[in-house]
Protein backbone atom coordinates (compact mmCIF):
# COMPACT_ATOMS: atom_id res chain seq x y z
CA UNK A 1 0.00 0.00 0.00
CA UNK A 2 1.45 3.78 -0.74
CA UNK A 3 0.04 6.93 0.14
CA UNK A 4 -1.74 9.54 -2.67
CA UNK A 5 -0.98 12.99 -2.23
CA UNK A 6 -3.51 15.12 -3.35
CA UNK A 7 -2.59 18.90 -3.96
CA UNK A 8 -4.99 22.01 -4.50
CA UNK A 9 -5.12 22.18 -7.95
CA UNK A 10 -4.71 25.37 -10.47
CA UNK A 11 -7.77 26.45 -11.60
CA UNK A 12 -6.19 29.09 -13.61
CA UNK A 13 -6.72 32.58 -14.00
CA UNK A 14 -4.49 33.79 -11.60
CA UNK A 15 -6.20 32.42 -8.77
CA UNK A 16 -3.73 32.20 -5.73
CA UNK A 17 -5.89 30.60 -3.05
CA UNK A 18 -9.00 29.13 -2.56
CA UNK A 19 -11.53 28.71 0.55
CA UNK A 20 -12.53 25.58 1.25
CA UNK A 21 -16.05 25.39 1.42
CA UNK A 22 -17.64 21.97 2.11
CA UNK A 23 -16.17 18.23 2.65
CA UNK A 24 -17.52 15.30 0.69
CA UNK A 25 -15.38 12.65 2.56
CA UNK A 26 -13.67 12.11 5.90
CA UNK A 27 -10.53 9.81 7.45
CA UNK A 28 -11.58 6.24 6.78
CA UNK A 29 -13.85 7.10 3.72
CA UNK A 30 -13.57 4.91 0.20
CA UNK A 31 -13.31 6.97 -2.78
CA UNK A 32 -13.43 6.21 -6.51
CA UNK A 33 -11.51 7.75 -9.60
CA UNK A 34 -13.52 11.09 -10.11
CA UNK A 35 -15.83 10.88 -6.66
CA UNK A 36 -15.97 14.47 -5.60
CA UNK A 37 -13.65 15.10 -2.83
CA UNK A 38 -14.39 18.85 -1.72
CA UNK A 39 -15.88 22.35 -2.84
CA UNK A 40 -13.64 25.20 -2.91
CA UNK A 41 -14.55 28.79 -3.87
CA UNK A 42 -12.04 31.24 -5.65
CA UNK A 43 -12.99 35.11 -5.71
CA UNK A 44 -14.71 34.27 -8.63
CA UNK A 45 -16.48 30.88 -8.66
CA UNK A 46 -17.51 27.45 -6.50
CA UNK A 47 -15.53 24.48 -7.94
CA UNK A 48 -15.72 21.03 -7.30
CA UNK A 49 -12.21 19.41 -6.75
CA UNK A 50 -12.59 15.34 -7.79
CA UNK A 51 -10.27 12.54 -7.12
CA UNK A 52 -7.81 10.87 -9.71
CA UNK A 53 -7.18 7.57 -8.34
CA UNK A 54 -9.26 4.93 -5.99
CA UNK A 55 -8.10 5.03 -2.31
CA UNK A 56 -9.33 5.27 1.19
CA UNK A 57 -8.42 8.75 3.11
CA UNK A 58 -6.36 8.97 5.47
CA UNK A 59 -6.09 12.28 6.17
CA UNK A 60 -7.63 16.42 5.46
CA UNK A 61 -5.93 19.44 4.51
CA UNK A 62 -7.93 21.97 6.30
CA UNK A 63 -11.50 22.54 7.95
CA UNK A 64 -14.39 23.70 6.20
CA UNK A 65 -13.97 27.87 6.04
CA UNK A 66 -9.67 27.79 5.93
CA UNK A 67 -8.07 29.22 2.75
CA UNK A 68 -5.48 27.10 1.12
CA UNK A 69 -3.37 28.10 -1.37
CA UNK A 70 -2.74 26.25 -4.43
CA UNK A 71 -0.62 23.68 -4.48
CA UNK A 72 -1.15 23.53 -0.47
CA UNK A 73 -1.89 19.28 0.43
CA UNK A 74 -5.51 19.41 0.13
CA UNK A 75 -6.26 15.16 1.36
CA UNK A 76 -4.34 12.07 1.52
CA UNK A 77 -4.98 9.05 0.09
CA UNK A 78 -4.09 5.21 1.29
CA UNK A 79 -4.03 3.46 -2.21
CA UNK A 80 -2.61 0.47 -4.05
CA UNK A 81 0.66 -0.09 -4.97
CA UNK A 82 3.69 3.11 -3.50
CA UNK A 83 1.43 6.36 -4.43
CA UNK A 84 2.98 9.55 -5.11
CA UNK A 85 4.66 9.85 -1.38
CA UNK A 86 7.51 7.73 -0.21
CA UNK A 87 8.80 9.78 2.04
CA UNK A 88 6.19 10.11 4.45
CA UNK A 89 4.50 7.08 6.27
CA UNK A 90 1.56 6.28 5.82
CA UNK A 91 -1.50 7.90 8.04
CA UNK A 92 0.91 10.84 8.78
CA UNK A 93 -1.52 13.88 9.30
CA UNK A 94 -1.25 17.14 6.51
CA UNK A 95 -0.10 19.97 7.57
CA UNK A 96 -3.36 21.92 8.37
CA UNK A 97 -3.33 25.80 6.46
CA UNK A 98 -4.38 27.91 8.55
CA UNK A 99 -7.39 30.25 7.08
CA UNK A 100 -7.31 33.67 6.42
CA UNK A 101 -10.07 36.05 4.76
CA UNK A 102 -9.22 36.21 1.29
CA UNK A 103 -7.72 39.65 1.12
CA UNK A 104 -10.08 42.60 -0.36
CA UNK A 105 -8.86 43.18 -4.39
CA UNK A 106 -10.19 43.95 -7.76
CA UNK A 107 -10.51 40.08 -7.75
CA UNK A 108 -13.22 40.52 -5.28
CA UNK A 109 -15.58 42.30 -8.04
CA UNK A 110 -16.21 38.96 -9.35
CA UNK A 111 -16.45 37.73 -5.88
CA UNK A 112 -19.79 40.14 -5.28
CA UNK A 113 -20.00 42.36 -8.27
CA UNK A 114 -21.65 44.81 -6.18
CA UNK A 115 -22.40 45.26 -2.72
CA UNK A 116 -23.22 41.38 -2.55
CA UNK A 117 -20.83 39.35 -4.00
CA UNK A 118 -20.82 36.59 -6.69
CA UNK A 119 -20.77 32.86 -7.59
CA UNK A 120 -19.53 32.15 -11.29
CA UNK A 121 -20.67 29.10 -12.71
CA UNK A 122 -17.73 27.21 -13.27
CA UNK A 123 -16.18 29.09 -16.18
CA UNK A 124 -13.11 28.52 -16.03
CA UNK A 125 -12.70 25.00 -14.47
CA UNK A 126 -11.84 21.84 -16.32
CA UNK A 127 -14.20 19.32 -17.07
CA UNK A 128 -15.53 16.24 -14.69
CA UNK A 129 -12.95 13.92 -14.61
CA UNK A 130 -10.28 15.83 -16.46
CA UNK A 131 -6.75 15.25 -15.33
CA UNK A 132 -3.73 17.39 -14.82
CA UNK A 133 0.39 16.56 -14.92
CA UNK A 134 2.58 17.20 -12.33
CA UNK A 135 6.56 17.90 -13.16
CA UNK A 136 6.69 13.88 -11.77
CA UNK A 137 3.84 12.89 -14.19
CA UNK A 138 1.90 11.70 -11.18
CA UNK A 139 -1.97 12.89 -11.88
CA UNK A 140 -3.67 15.53 -9.85
CA UNK A 141 -6.55 16.22 -9.62
CA UNK A 142 -8.70 19.19 -12.02
CA UNK A 143 -11.48 21.15 -10.85
CA UNK A 144 -15.19 21.07 -12.18
CA UNK A 145 -17.77 23.08 -12.38
CA UNK A 146 -20.00 23.51 -9.27
CA UNK A 147 -23.36 22.26 -10.21
CA UNK A 148 -27.06 23.91 -9.73
CA UNK A 149 -27.92 23.83 -5.61
CA UNK A 150 -31.23 23.46 -7.14
CA UNK A 151 -31.08 19.82 -8.67
CA UNK A 152 -31.85 16.89 -5.71
CA UNK A 153 -28.39 15.34 -6.29
CA UNK A 154 -26.05 18.05 -6.05
CA UNK A 155 -24.64 20.21 -3.59
CA UNK A 156 -25.71 23.02 -2.18
CA UNK A 157 -22.49 24.84 -2.28
CA UNK A 158 -23.38 27.98 0.75
CA UNK A 159 -23.75 25.00 3.02
CA UNK A 160 -21.79 22.62 4.81
CA UNK A 161 -23.44 18.78 5.18
CA UNK A 162 -25.93 18.32 7.76
CA UNK A 163 -23.36 15.15 9.05
CA UNK A 164 -20.77 17.78 10.20
CA UNK A 165 -23.19 19.59 12.64
CA UNK A 166 -21.94 19.78 15.95
CA UNK A 167 -24.51 18.54 18.70
CA UNK A 168 -24.80 22.51 19.47
CA UNK A 169 -25.91 23.09 16.74
CA UNK A 170 -28.42 19.94 15.45
CA UNK A 171 -30.98 18.39 16.93
CA UNK A 172 -30.32 15.14 18.47
CA UNK A 173 -32.65 12.16 18.88
CA UNK A 174 -36.09 12.91 19.55
CA UNK A 175 -37.30 12.46 23.00
CA UNK A 176 -39.36 9.38 21.84
CA UNK A 177 -36.07 8.02 19.78
CA UNK A 178 -33.92 5.71 22.32
CA UNK A 179 -30.12 6.40 21.39
CA UNK A 180 -28.68 6.86 18.04
CA UNK A 181 -29.87 5.39 14.74
CA UNK A 182 -26.70 3.55 13.73
CA UNK A 183 -23.32 2.93 15.53
CA UNK A 184 -20.91 5.83 16.80
CA UNK A 185 -18.40 6.32 13.77
CA UNK A 186 -21.07 4.79 11.59
CA UNK A 187 -21.46 7.75 8.84
CA UNK A 188 -24.68 8.60 7.81
CA UNK A 189 -25.69 7.75 4.04
CA UNK A 190 -27.73 10.53 2.01
CA UNK A 191 -27.51 12.62 -0.89
CA UNK A 192 -26.64 15.88 -0.65
CA UNK A 193 -30.24 17.26 -1.28
CA UNK A 194 -31.63 14.96 2.19
CA UNK A 195 -28.12 16.91 3.82
CA UNK A 196 -28.93 19.95 2.78
CA UNK A 197 -32.72 19.57 4.12
CA UNK A 198 -31.74 17.97 7.10
CA UNK A 199 -28.55 20.95 7.64
CA UNK A 200 -31.61 23.73 6.77
CA UNK A 201 -33.78 21.64 9.70
CA UNK A 202 -31.54 21.53 12.29
CA UNK A 203 -30.80 17.73 11.97
CA UNK A 204 -28.50 15.99 12.48
CA UNK A 205 -28.29 12.97 10.33
CA UNK A 206 -26.79 10.31 12.77
CA UNK A 207 -29.89 9.74 14.25
CA UNK A 208 -32.53 9.68 11.80
CA UNK A 209 -32.99 6.12 10.90
CA UNK A 210 -32.66 5.43 7.03
CA UNK A 211 -35.01 3.21 5.02
CA UNK A 212 -33.43 3.50 1.65
CA UNK A 213 -31.15 1.46 -0.70
CA UNK A 214 -28.19 0.22 1.60
CA UNK A 215 -29.80 2.32 4.75
CA UNK A 216 -29.80 5.58 2.92
CA UNK A 217 -31.58 8.22 4.61
CA UNK A 218 -34.82 9.47 2.51
CA UNK A 219 -36.87 12.57 2.37
CA UNK A 220 -39.30 9.97 3.95
CA UNK A 221 -37.30 9.56 6.49
CA UNK A 222 -36.54 12.99 7.19
CA UNK A 223 -40.64 13.64 7.68
CA UNK A 224 -40.51 10.47 9.68
CA UNK A 225 -37.98 11.67 12.35
CA UNK A 226 -40.16 15.01 12.34
CA UNK A 227 -43.05 13.85 13.16
CA UNK A 228 -41.98 11.86 15.93
CA UNK A 229 -39.85 14.75 17.38
CA UNK A 230 -43.30 17.01 17.54
CA UNK A 231 -45.02 14.17 19.15
CA UNK A 232 -43.01 13.82 21.97
CA UNK A 233 -42.50 17.54 22.37
CA UNK A 234 -45.13 19.10 24.99
CA UNK A 235 -48.06 21.29 23.36
CA UNK A 236 -48.83 24.51 24.24
CA UNK A 237 -52.14 25.20 25.31
CA UNK A 238 -55.05 26.62 22.75
CA UNK A 239 -54.24 30.24 22.81
CA UNK A 240 -52.26 30.65 25.23
CA UNK A 241 -48.13 31.69 25.55
CA UNK A 242 -45.97 29.69 23.65
CA UNK A 243 -42.93 27.73 25.81
CA UNK A 244 -39.92 29.05 26.23
CA UNK A 245 -37.19 28.80 23.52
CA UNK A 246 -33.35 28.79 24.80
CA UNK A 247 -31.72 27.84 21.69
CA UNK A 248 -28.53 28.79 19.96
CA UNK A 249 -27.20 28.47 16.53
CA UNK A 250 -23.55 29.44 15.21
CA UNK A 251 -23.45 29.47 11.81
CA UNK A 252 -20.40 29.84 10.21
CA UNK A 253 -19.66 32.95 7.58
CA UNK A 254 -17.54 30.67 4.69
CA UNK A 255 -18.46 30.44 1.04
CA UNK A 256 -20.03 32.90 -0.90
CA UNK A 257 -21.47 34.58 2.68
CA UNK A 258 -17.98 35.33 3.63
CA UNK A 259 -17.47 36.82 -0.04
CA UNK A 260 -20.70 39.24 0.87
CA UNK A 261 -19.17 40.57 3.85
CA UNK A 262 -15.58 41.39 2.45
CA UNK A 263 -17.13 43.11 0.05
CA UNK A 264 -19.99 45.04 1.82
CA UNK A 265 -17.12 45.40 4.30
CA UNK A 266 -14.28 47.19 1.73
CA UNK A 267 -16.86 49.26 -0.06
CA UNK A 268 -18.04 51.48 3.60
CA UNK A 269 -14.87 51.29 4.33
CA UNK A 270 -13.10 52.58 1.26
CA UNK A 271 -15.95 54.76 -0.26
CA UNK A 272 -17.80 58.06 2.07
CA UNK A 273 -21.12 57.27 0.89
CA UNK A 274 -23.76 60.01 0.60
CA UNK A 275 -26.94 59.04 -0.34
CA UNK A 276 -30.00 61.14 -2.40
CA UNK A 277 -33.55 60.68 -2.64
CA UNK A 278 -36.20 62.08 -4.95
CA UNK A 279 -39.66 61.52 -5.52
CA UNK A 280 -41.08 60.28 -9.26
CA UNK A 281 -44.45 60.65 -10.65
CA UNK A 282 -44.28 57.44 -12.26
CA UNK A 283 -48.02 57.46 -14.00
CA UNK A 284 -47.69 58.81 -17.94
CA UNK A 285 -44.44 55.89 -17.33
CA UNK A 286 -46.92 53.18 -16.50
CA UNK A 287 -49.34 54.33 -18.82
CA UNK A 288 -47.15 54.30 -21.81
CA UNK A 289 -45.76 50.46 -20.68
CA UNK A 290 -49.30 49.35 -20.38
CA UNK A 291 -49.87 50.40 -24.14
CA UNK A 292 -46.39 48.77 -25.26
CA UNK A 293 -47.40 45.77 -23.50
CA UNK A 294 -50.94 45.61 -25.12
CA UNK A 295 -49.63 46.50 -28.88
CA UNK A 296 -46.35 44.15 -28.94
CA UNK A 297 -46.48 41.79 -25.76
CA UNK A 298 -47.74 39.13 -27.68
CA UNK A 299 -44.41 38.65 -29.97
CA UNK A 300 -41.52 40.66 -28.08
CA UNK A 301 -42.83 39.93 -24.76
CA UNK A 302 -44.18 41.85 -21.67
CA UNK A 303 -42.33 44.31 -20.46
CA UNK A 304 -41.46 45.44 -16.67
CA UNK A 305 -40.75 49.03 -15.73
CA UNK A 306 -36.61 48.02 -15.29
CA UNK A 307 -35.86 48.29 -19.04
CA UNK A 308 -37.64 51.95 -18.64
CA UNK A 309 -35.44 52.40 -15.53
CA UNK A 310 -32.50 51.68 -17.34
CA UNK A 311 -33.12 53.46 -20.60
CA UNK A 312 -33.60 56.49 -18.40
CA UNK A 313 -30.17 56.09 -16.81
CA UNK A 314 -28.32 55.53 -19.67
CA UNK A 315 -29.52 58.67 -21.79
CA UNK A 316 -28.79 60.59 -18.54
CA UNK A 317 -25.10 59.17 -18.59
CA UNK A 318 -24.60 61.22 -21.43
CA UNK A 319 -24.70 64.28 -19.92
CA UNK A 320 -22.85 63.25 -16.49
CA UNK A 321 -20.31 60.79 -17.56
CA UNK A 322 -18.11 61.50 -14.10
CA UNK A 323 -20.93 58.97 -12.84
CA UNK A 324 -20.25 56.32 -15.10
CA UNK A 325 -17.07 55.66 -14.11
CA UNK A 326 -14.48 53.62 -11.92
CA UNK A 327 -12.43 54.97 -9.25
CA UNK A 328 -9.09 53.17 -8.53
CA UNK A 329 -8.40 54.83 -5.23
CA UNK A 330 -5.11 53.48 -4.81
CA UNK A 331 -3.45 54.82 -8.04
CA UNK A 332 -5.57 58.02 -7.81
CA UNK A 333 -7.29 57.64 -11.23
CA UNK A 334 -10.89 57.71 -12.07
CA UNK A 335 -11.81 55.88 -15.21
CA UNK A 336 -14.81 57.02 -17.45
CA UNK A 337 -16.34 54.80 -19.77
CA UNK A 338 -18.27 55.94 -23.06
CA UNK A 339 -20.08 52.34 -22.76
CA UNK A 340 -22.66 51.44 -19.98
CA UNK A 341 -21.89 48.33 -18.45
CA UNK A 342 -25.11 47.82 -16.02
CA UNK A 343 -25.17 45.87 -13.25
CA UNK A 344 -28.63 44.28 -12.22
CA UNK A 345 -28.79 43.15 -8.85
CA UNK A 346 -30.56 39.67 -8.49
CA UNK A 347 -31.32 38.20 -5.78
CA UNK A 348 -30.53 34.14 -5.33
CA UNK A 349 -30.69 31.15 -3.03
CA UNK A 350 -26.50 32.09 -3.17
CA UNK A 351 -27.22 35.53 -1.90
CA UNK A 352 -27.10 38.92 -3.99
CA UNK A 353 -25.49 38.53 -7.21
CA UNK A 354 -25.30 41.16 -9.74
CA UNK A 355 -24.75 40.09 -13.17
CA UNK A 356 -23.86 42.59 -15.86
CA UNK A 357 -25.49 43.97 -19.17
CA UNK A 358 -22.75 44.49 -21.38
CA UNK A 359 -23.17 47.90 -23.74
CA UNK A 360 -26.62 48.54 -22.67
CA UNK A 361 -26.64 51.60 -24.20
CA UNK A 362 -26.87 49.38 -27.83
CA UNK A 363 -30.07 47.43 -26.50
CA UNK A 364 -33.71 48.34 -27.00
CA UNK A 365 -36.54 48.17 -24.75
CA UNK A 366 -37.41 44.00 -25.22
CA UNK A 367 -33.16 43.14 -26.07
CA UNK A 368 -32.46 44.89 -22.91
CA UNK A 369 -35.48 42.99 -21.25
CA UNK A 370 -34.17 39.24 -22.61
CA UNK A 371 -31.28 39.37 -21.70
CA UNK A 372 -31.56 40.57 -18.24
CA UNK A 373 -34.01 37.58 -17.62
CA UNK A 374 -31.07 35.35 -19.21
CA UNK A 375 -28.39 36.95 -17.08
CA UNK A 376 -30.87 36.75 -14.07
CA UNK A 377 -31.71 32.85 -14.69
CA UNK A 378 -27.91 32.07 -15.19
CA UNK A 379 -26.91 33.64 -12.08
CA UNK A 380 -29.53 31.79 -9.70
CA UNK A 381 -28.80 28.58 -11.46
CA UNK A 382 -24.74 29.15 -10.93
CA UNK A 383 -24.29 28.77 -14.26
CA UNK A 384 -23.39 32.80 -14.88
CA UNK A 385 -19.71 32.89 -16.34
CA UNK A 386 -16.95 35.11 -14.59
CA UNK A 387 -17.29 37.86 -17.76
CA UNK A 388 -21.28 37.86 -17.14
CA UNK A 389 -20.64 38.71 -13.20
CA UNK A 390 -17.74 41.14 -13.57
CA UNK A 391 -17.22 44.61 -14.99
CA UNK A 392 -20.20 46.79 -14.13
CA UNK A 393 -19.50 50.35 -14.47
CA UNK A 394 -22.78 51.43 -12.54
CA UNK A 395 -25.48 49.39 -10.81
CA UNK A 396 -29.35 49.31 -10.84
CA UNK A 397 -30.84 47.97 -7.60
CA UNK A 398 -34.12 46.94 -6.64
CA UNK A 399 -36.18 45.11 -4.44
CA UNK A 400 -39.47 45.23 -6.39
CA UNK A 401 -42.23 45.11 -4.37
CA UNK A 402 -40.34 44.96 -1.04
CA UNK A 403 -38.94 48.27 -1.73
CA UNK A 404 -39.84 50.17 1.01
CA UNK A 405 -40.17 54.04 1.03
CA UNK A 406 -36.89 54.40 1.21
CA UNK A 407 -33.37 52.54 1.34
CA UNK A 408 -29.45 53.57 1.30
CA UNK A 409 -27.82 51.34 -1.13
CA UNK A 410 -24.18 50.03 -1.35
CA UNK A 411 -21.72 51.24 -3.59
CA UNK A 412 -20.45 48.49 -5.56
CA UNK A 413 -16.36 49.63 -5.19
CA UNK A 414 -14.75 50.48 -7.46
CA UNK A 415 -17.98 51.93 -9.05
CA UNK A 416 -18.91 55.77 -7.85
CA UNK A 417 -22.67 55.64 -8.03
CA UNK A 418 -25.76 53.11 -7.71
CA UNK A 419 -29.28 53.94 -8.41
CA UNK A 420 -32.13 52.23 -5.97
CA UNK A 421 -35.66 51.57 -7.14
CA UNK A 422 -38.19 51.52 -4.60
CA UNK A 423 -41.96 50.26 -4.56
CA UNK A 424 -44.98 52.22 -6.99
CA UNK A 425 -47.73 53.31 -4.53
CA UNK A 426 -50.88 55.31 -5.46
CA UNK A 427 -50.85 58.59 -3.66
CA UNK A 428 -52.90 61.89 -3.79
CA UNK A 429 -51.19 64.48 -5.40
CA UNK A 430 -52.16 68.12 -5.96
CA UNK A 431 -51.86 68.92 -9.88
CA UNK A 432 -52.98 73.03 -10.64
CA UNK A 433 -55.11 73.03 -7.81
CA UNK A 434 -57.07 69.75 -7.97
CA UNK A 435 -56.04 66.40 -5.57
CA UNK A 436 -55.64 63.66 -8.00
CA UNK A 437 -54.54 60.55 -7.73
CA UNK A 438 -50.95 59.60 -8.80
CA UNK A 439 -48.31 56.61 -8.87
CA UNK A 440 -45.05 57.55 -7.19
CA UNK A 441 -42.17 55.74 -6.84
CA UNK A 442 -38.63 57.07 -5.19
CA UNK A 443 -35.51 56.52 -6.31
CA UNK A 444 -32.56 56.22 -3.57
CA UNK A 445 -29.45 56.69 -5.27
CA UNK A 446 -25.62 56.64 -3.72
CA UNK A 447 -22.32 57.95 -5.17
CA UNK A 448 -18.98 58.00 -3.99
CA UNK A 449 -18.26 61.57 -2.52
CA UNK A 450 -14.91 61.66 -3.86
CA UNK A 451 -14.98 61.70 -6.66
CA UNK A 452 -18.63 62.81 -7.80
CA UNK A 453 -19.91 66.02 -6.11
CA UNK A 454 -23.58 66.37 -4.26
CA UNK A 455 -24.60 69.13 -6.99
CA UNK A 456 -23.87 66.70 -9.96
CA UNK A 457 -25.32 63.33 -7.98
CA UNK A 458 -28.36 65.27 -7.56
CA UNK A 459 -28.99 67.03 -10.89
CA UNK A 460 -28.19 63.29 -12.55
CA UNK A 461 -31.26 62.06 -10.62
CA UNK A 462 -33.46 65.15 -12.02
CA UNK A 463 -32.80 64.48 -15.36
CA UNK A 464 -33.78 60.71 -14.80
CA UNK A 465 -36.95 62.34 -12.97
CA UNK A 466 -37.25 64.29 -15.91
CA UNK A 467 -37.69 61.32 -18.13
CA UNK A 468 -39.66 59.17 -16.85
CA UNK A 469 -42.07 62.10 -15.57
CA UNK A 470 -41.92 62.63 -19.55
CA UNK A 471 -41.04 59.17 -21.08
CA UNK A 472 -41.58 60.41 -24.54
CA UNK A 473 -38.28 62.13 -24.11
CA UNK A 474 -36.69 58.69 -23.57
CA UNK A 475 -36.45 57.82 -27.40
CA UNK A 476 -35.53 61.52 -28.66
CA UNK A 477 -31.84 61.95 -29.69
Amino acid sequence: MGTHLIKMPDIGEGIAEVELVEWHVQPGDSVVEDQVLADVMTDKATVQVPSPVHGKVLSLGGKVGEVLAVGADLIRLEVEGEGNVRDVAPGVPTQQHAGVAAGASDAADAAANTHAGEDAGGHTAAGAGAEARTDSGARTAAPVPARSPHADTQVAHATIGASSLTPSTAKGPASSTAGAARPSGEKPLASPAVRKRAWDLGLDLQYVPGTGTGGHITHADLDDYLARDQKAAPVAARGGPTLQRDGEEQVPVIGLRRKIAEKMQESKRRIPHFTYVEEIDVTELENLRARLNARYGSDRGKLTILPLLARAMIVALRDFPQINARYDDEAGVVTRYGAVHLGIAAQTDMGLMVPVLRHAEAHDLWTFAAEVARLADAARAGKATREELTGSTITLTSLGALGGIVSTPVINHPEVGIVGVNRIVERPVVINGAVVIRKIMNLSSSFDHRVVDGMHAAEFIQRIRGLLECPAMLFVE
